[in-house]
């Protein structure tokens, strides 16, 4: 992959305001993950069920669905410096809140302040990074990705190793992290220029006006719900140790990072966006679906499988998203994650309730639909989506491909 090799010889020298920058945001995509080993911990200690528990990961990914409208306002009026520092402040506060509370309520609560915080920050972390960098934008966005990756990866390994000793003990290991963070770039990043124009909070509705950009939209949403059916759900099917489940999902990680930085550009120079993306959802489909009926090791196998299959699809998305019209790619991302992540809201909130109404597989069942509807309608609105999708480098889906997440 020749935007990989662009960017490996200049991804070290790069300033302190780099560093920390990408430093806080391994931090920032920690949270992601750092819940999953210690769910049924948290249901443990707080006498709380499954579908209560799973509703950290719905009032984190609503308040951050809401936010995405927000985080352009704010940060073309008062800066990328200071939008990085007030969503680090809010993350500091809440997280370190989440580690005290006593109720299943007051921790859905502390955890969507911790969504705002993290909205806040990572949808402006890229930008900062690309702005600061030395030696191109290509070892910027190279680093970025890492750092994403990074974050996924060993946010489970974090809560399992804190969680083992108290469940509350990865929250206040987050809040510390962030505000080493905070001071990192309290120090080293200097403000970064504004917008010469001003984004309105109406502005990603409007986008989502575009055919393709709302056809890229509508699907995500539908893999969305597969994708966090998998990461908040699993957890209470595995029921196992933080430790062993920290594993299994940091392995998830490891194929979700090197799918997504290395594998999917090569698919996608190879085979063409569109292709790859159905392809991959087809078999996201087929692995939930045998996740959910197969036995205990099967399970586990295909838990981290599905990591490959959602390394991909997160980076063609975001290509399509970016590419597919004439929007701003900041104002593009945000209608189009303004969208999505209402399914990652909506995944841990149905799982574990399809569950009581039915029994374990069926939860596994809906996800594997709502996968094969995300391909669906990939195919269905192709030419929309091919407009400007297809033609794009790889190197444009990278750029842009790891706002997947952070937006």
């Amino acid at each position: 992959m020749d935007s990989f090799d662009a960017g490996a010889g200049g991804i070290l020298r790069q300033p302190k305001a780099v560093w920390a920058t990408a430093g806080a945001s391994v931090v920032a995509f920690m949270g992601i993950g750092l819940v999953d080993p210690i769910l049924p911990s948290i249901a443990q200690g707080l006498n709380a069920t499954p579908g209560q528990v799973s509703l950290l990961f719905t009032s984190y990914f609503l308040i951050t669905a809401v936010a995405m409208l927000l985080t352009g306002f704010v940060s073309s009026r008062i800066g990328g410096r200071r939008t990085l520092l007030a969503g680090l402040a809010f993350v500091i506060v809440f997280a370190a809140l989440a580690g005290t509370s006593n109720t299943v309520g007051q921790l859905v609560g502390f955890r969507a302040g911790w969504g705002l915080g993290n909205a806040l920050f990572v949808s402006t972390a890229l930008a900062v990074i690309v702005g600061a960098a030395a030696g191109g934008s290509a070892a910027a966005i190279l680093l970025y990705e890492s750092a994403l990756g990074l974050g996924m990866a060993c946010g489970p390994l974090l809560g399992a190793v804190l969680g083992n000793i108290s469940w509350r003990y990865p929250f206040f290991g987050t809040a510390t992290l962030m505000a080493v963070g905070f001071l990192c770039i309290t120090a080293f990043l200097k403000e970064q220029p504004r917008p010469a124009r001003k984004t309105s909070v109406l502005d990603p509705l409007k986008a989502l006006g575009h055919g393709g950009l709302a056809s890229a939209a509508v699907s995500a949403f539908f893999y969305n719900y597969t994708f966090f059916t998998v990461l908040a759900f699993t957890p209470f099917v595995l029921n196992m140790t933080p430790y062993r489940s920290g594993a299994v999902f940091f392995a998830w990680g490891v194929l979700l990072a090197v799918f997504s930085v290395i594998v999917a550009p090569r698919l996608q120079a190879r085979f063409g966006s569109l292709k790859v993306l159905g392809g991959s959802l087809v078999l996201l489909a087929a692995d939930v679906l045998v996740l959910g009926y197969g036995d205990h090791t099967t399970a586990v196998v295909c838990t981290i499988l599905s990591g490959a299959f959602i390394g991909v699809n997160n980076t063609v998305y975001t290509e399509l998203a970016l590419g597919v019209s004439d929007a701003p790619r900041p104002v593009a991302s945000a209608g189009y994650n303004f969208v999505r992540w209402f399914a990652a809201a909506a995944a841990p909130y149905f799982a574990p309730r399809i569950e009581e109404w039915t029994d374990i597989h069926v939860p596994f069942v809906v996800a594997a639909v709502t996968a094969a509807l995300g391909a669906l309608v990939v195919v269905v609105r192709r030419r929309a989506l091919t407009h400007e999708a297809e033609r794009l480098e790889p190197a444009h889906a990278t750029e842009d491909g790891v706002t997947v997440f952070a937006n």
